[in-house]
């Protein structure tokens, strides 16, 4: 681990970023840069992508039911998230006779992190769309959570016609924060504060704005899951995919192009999630104005062609881990209703 996450930064703290002192090395067992030392539910598999002058590689699972039904979920996580996190979800909808595809993103969890790489929402739905393809997916539904919304919502407008529909929880990209205000941090900033993370800080953030204050021990899996990568001796390239994925979030918006979506969209909302990105970077007199998702969801449905809102009362950002029993077959349900 190195000795500048151990320490925070006025950068770091300058963003608010941080709410507890990072976990020492000693506390933390490093799980790799890729997850290496991380199992998966199922066995992984690569698909070769070509990032600028790197060749790169996206891990997935691809799991197949036992009874199919002839449809394929592609499963897009979030970013404090990774494709094993889906894991309870990925087994309701295999028990429902769907194919299931879940891929981690480039730069996240198992998959490689180029060092050149620019990290686009676009490129992110290009490689996604190109390892479908080859795996003989066609015209998937699409099911997301959190950033992984926000890269659905940029896949589906560039295909459209190979995506069935979308299924979003909690997503981002409802708005645009920075015509909101959120101002531009440079990388620079925003790795500063990546390497000052740790186990405490990841803990705090993920109880304060996923868990509404209540934390159960099976949350622990994935907070060390994502410690272990940070604190990996790597020449801190998970810090700077998590900084150069943090960039682009803000400064890619899709909610100005809502109006051109041609496919029916389900959104999934935890009526308790406080997740509101760049609040923490933003000034005062822009915070106080800034509204988390189950705020702004309504007025974004209202601009989508197809949608509606699915709600869940008394959950928070991730109701699929929060709350399996009720999650999943009220997704079987929405996925087995006429799409909005």
């Amino acid at each position: 681990m190195s000795l500048r996450r151990l320490v925070p930064t006025t950068a770091a703290l300058a963003l608010g970023l941080l709410s507890a002192s990072g976990a020492s090395a000693q506390d933390v067992a490093p799980l790799g840069s890729n997850l290496e030392r991380f199992a998966y539910p199922w066995p992984e598999k690569r698909f070769g992508v070509r990032v600028g002058d790197e060749d790169a590689q996206m891990t997935f699972m691809d799991v197949a039911p036992a009874r199919p039904n002839g449809q394929s979920v592609v499963l897009l996580h979030g970013k404090n998230f990774c494709a094993a996190t889906w894991e309870s979800t990925a087994r309701a909808l295999l028990a429902a006779g769907y194919r299931v595809i879940v891929p981690d993103q480039l730069g996240f969890c198992k998959s490689s992190k180029p060092d050149s790489a620019q990290y686009t929402l676009a490129l992110m739905a290009d490689a996604t769309h190109r390892l479908l393809k080859a795996q003989g997916v066609e015209k998937p539904i699409v099911l997301a959570h959190s950033t992984g919304g926000m890269l659905a919502l940029r896949y589906a407008l560039m295909f459209p016609d190979d995506t069935s529909r979308l299924l979003l929880i909690n997503p981002l990209g409802l708005v645009d924060r920075m015509e909101q205000g959120v101002p531009y941090v440079p990388l620079d900033r925003l790795i500063a504060a990546e390497r000052a993370k740790g186990r405490a800080s990841i803990k705090g953030y993920q109880l304060r704005t996923y868990y509404h204050g209540e934390w159960r021990a099976d949350y622990d899996r994935w907070v060390d899951m994502l410690a272990g990568q940070y604190a990996t001796e790597d020449d801190d390239a998970v810090e700077i995919a998590q900084a150069k994925t943090a960039e682009m979030i803000l400064t890619q918006p899709v909610s100005h192009e809502f109006g051109n979506l041609r496919v029916p969209v389900t959104l999934m909302i935890g009526r308790l999630d406080t997740t509101t990105f760049g609040k923490g970077q933003a000034p005062d007199a822009v915070k106080a104005r800034l509204r988390p998702i189950p705020e702004v969801v309504e007025d974004a449905a209202a601009r989508m062609p197809e949608a509606r809102i699915v709600w869940f009362e008394g959950r928070g950002h991730s109701p699929q881990v929060e709350a399996p029993d009720e999650f999943e077959p009220r997704l079987i349900q929405a996925l087995e209703s006429p799409a909005p």
